[in-house]
């Protein structure tokens, strides 16, 4: 039984990342059958927050109950707004755009986008003498590079040909999968890459001041959808056929989403948290994007190119630079089930005398625990 309660995180996050993978490719296909991104995430987003709020309500004890100030109501709507409304609907124009494989290779430079806004705001401290701090500026250099790579750099192709689907986004009024949509489908994605990155930054203070998060999350559900709605309106036609159903794929793709993608993924994250910490949770990441790629173009027969190819192992390759330099944030103690943070790595020059009167200050994590479920991807 303990060999299995020790893998079990693994088996746990394995599962979590084929389910994304899952959710990729359902939604791609559903959007090349005519589905609308603006629709989608609202649809999703309700239905998230009616699997949600129930468990939310009955689970919570009377003690702790919480009411919802206006501090909480205004850190809980603003990252509502960015981590979910505007995440969510930038990513899915970014699959539509330029493919489910892209789409999910590009979100692994989530780590990388938040240790250069954490640094930024003075949530993450640098030591240039540190050899972990120079692999996080190193592995986001090449983060960054990878994804450049991937967006301007296609090469030649290496597998599938041109399906010419001839589906138009509703916004960019361009072709699914043409160059010119490849590029603005990339650029949708590193926005939402930016936005997740901001949305994890400021669960910090909305966890803070309301730190029940099976609520929390609840309540950014539900304002979601409100605020998805609203855009909806304002974006597509004011016509009743946006929002009809019209076909089977899309009602899977609701359901599984919301439920599958919003719900039982947050419980499943959320306990792979506590029981490994973030990094361990985040270097699973790079899984979802190989089974999307593989899958993609099996099932999709999604293009693939040489530059793709290339970019994306270098977006994996400084993921994991990032994460090794950031693992010496998160070390779980062996009794007790706390993570303690220990100190900097210590610098390249000899132990002086004074080092011991010195402590590191506790940091804030790159990847906040309370708030590492994906609601966008």
């Amino acid at each position: 039984m303990g060999l299995v309660e020790e893998y079990l995180p693994a088996m746990a996050m394995f599962g979590l990342q084929v389910t994304y993978a899952i959710m990729a490719l359902l939604s791609r296909a559903a959007l090349l059958k005519g589905m609308s991104p603006r629709v989608f995430v609202v649809y999703r987003q309700a239905i998230a927050t009616l699997f949600i709020a129930p468990i939310a309500y009955f689970s919570r004890s009377k003690s702790r109950r919480l009411s919802l100030d206006l501090k909480s109501f205004s850190l809980i709507f603003l990252a509502a707004l960015v981590g979910a409304t505007m995440n969510q609907n930038v990513y899915f124009e970014g699959v539509f755009l330029a493919g489910s494989s892209m789409a999910t290779a590009m979100t692994n430079l989530i780590p990388a986008v938040t240790f250069v806004i954490a640094t930024m705001v003075g949530m993450e401290s640098l030591k240039m003498r540190s050899l972990r701090s120079m692999a996080k500026m190193g592995g986001t250099v090449i983060c960054v590079s990878g994804a450049m790579c991937m967006a301007l750099l296609r090469g030649p192709k290496l597998l599938n040909s041109s399906l010419g689907f001839g589906m138009k986004s509703s916004i960019f009024s361009v072709e699914s999968g043409s160059p010119h949509a490849w590029l603005l489908g990339s650029l949708c994605v590193f926005g939402s890459c930016c936005c997740w990155s901001i949305w994890l930054i400021l669960q910090v203070p909305a966890s803070a001041s309301y730190p029940d998060n099976l609520s929390l999350s609840a309540w950014m559900c539900l304002f979601a959808t409100i605020q998805s709605m609203i855009v909806t309106l304002l974006v597509e036609p004011m016509k009743v056929e946006t929002w009809k159903i019209h076909s089977t794929i899309e009602v899977i793709c609701y359901l599984f989403s919301g439920i599958v993608g919003s719900g039982i993924a947050f419980f499943l994250q959320a306990w792979c948290v506590s029981k490994r910490g973030p990094v361990f949770s985040a270097m699973f990441n790079p899984l979802c994007t190989i089974v999307t790629t593989i899958l993609a173009a099996i099932i999709l027969h999604e293009e693939i190119f040489t530059g793709s190819l290339v970019g994306g192992v270098a977006v994996i390759i400084g993921l994991y630079v990032v994460l090794w330099g950031k693992a010496k944030d998160y070390v779980k103690e062996e009794h007790g089930g706390k993570r303690a943070v220990e100190k900097e790595e210590e610098d390249c020059e000899s132990a002086s005398t004074d080092r011991s009167s010195s402590k590191i200050g506790l940091e804030e994590p790159l990847l906040f625990e309370g708030g590492t479920h994906q609601i966008d991807s």
